[in-house]
């Protein structure tokens, strides 16, 4: 029987950070796995998350939940079949809504496999002052299915913070359990916390997605190019990415100025730098980096907001600051 929890939260709770820290202690004797959807077509999380000692399945490009839950089913079904894992973590996009997801997985046809314990919701306390995140139904509705609550960055909080944050509880979520965590570092026990949130929760009333015609390919300049993009919309939200091969590298200090100052939501990214690998994660201002010694098979960045950007600016300086002349 195969243990599962949902990891649920909006853009930049820190959802990725969170399973991290879980893998990081995962007992050596078990078999974990990982489902991981996101928004846009690129799939940063899967980079983020391979070799971290769990089999991976990701289904990018939306919600996993569309579709009749079609690709949801494909890829749970691959995992528990070739897998049999003893606990799989499931990591919704943040912009997924949770119904659909909880629905299947607490079906008949999956109860003889699978055992749904505690979703957990990652929440940015600081999110709480923003009116276009709080209306937004997602985020709502997330931190309705959850079973504990993680109020999560901590470290970043200001008294205003823990304020807004009480408040939200008491008036919304009273009877939940709510853990606070630096970093997404929570104690791995609360995930054999039993399911106890069995209340209806409410459908997604503006719940579609569209990708550009072309996926992958878009502007894909020639039969010989060395990287691609992809587009992505929905939810209220525009997604951009940009995939490159292993023997291209940026310059480290353009990058991170260029991530710092384009005009998005959400930028985060897996990319091959001179030093080895970069990764860059973007939160509004928060701006949150780390470098290794090992080289990505390849490199990825994705770029979300909440109005249609001028990409193919975005795009332009992007391509400047690879560190040969790909002209």
């Amino acid at each position: 029987m195969t243990k599962v929890n949902l990891i649920t939260g909006f853009l930049g709770s820190g959802k990725t950070t969170t399973l991290l820290h879980l893998l990081a202690q995962k007992p050596q004797h078990e078999n974990w796995a990982i489902l991981v959807n996101e928004f846009g077509e690129i799939g940063i999380d899967g980079a983020l998350l391979k070799d971290r000692g769990a089999v991976l399945k990701e289904i990018p490009g939306g919600c996993m939940c569309c579709v009749n839950g079609l690709p949801m089913q494909v890829g749970l079904n691959m995992l528990l079949k070739q897998t049999k894992p003893d606990r799989l973590l499931i990591e919704p996009t943040g912009l997924g809504h949770p119904k659909q997801i909880i629905a299947m997985l607490t079906d008949a046809v999956y109860q003889p496999w699978l055992t749904l314990n505690a979703t957990l919701s990652l929440l940015d306390p600081r999110q709480l002052s923003d009116s276009k995140i709080t209306a937004n139904e997602n985020f709502r509705d997330q931190l309705a299915a959850a079973d504990i609550i993680v109020a999560n960055k901590q470290d970043r909080w200001q008294q205003s913070d823990r304020l807004a944050l009480a408040s939200w509880l008491q008036q919304h979520l009273a009877d939940r359990q709510c853990v606070q965590a630096e970093f997404g570092n929570i104690d791995p026990a609360l995930l054999d916390t039993p399911r106890l949130n069995l209340r209806p929760l409410p459908d997604a009333r503006h719940h579609a997605h569209s990708s550009a015609a072309s996926g992958l390919a878009a502007l894909r300049l020639d039969s010989n190019a060395r990287w691609r993009r992809a587009l992505n919309h929905g939810q209220g939200y525009y997604a951009c990415g940009w995939i490159f091969d292993a023997d291209t590298v940026f310059d480290t200090i353009g990058l991170l100025e260029w991530a710092r100052l384009a005009p998005v939501t959400r930028v985060k990214g897996v990319l091959r730098i001179a030093e080895g690998l970069l990764s860059i994660n973007r939160q509004g201002q928060d701006l949150q980096i780390e470098t290794r010694n090992a080289a990505p098979p390849d490199s990825r960045i994705e770029l979300i907001n909440e109005q249609d950007v001028a990409w193919n600016t975005l795009q332009s300086h992007l391509l400047k600051l690879r560190l040969e002349n790909l002209a």
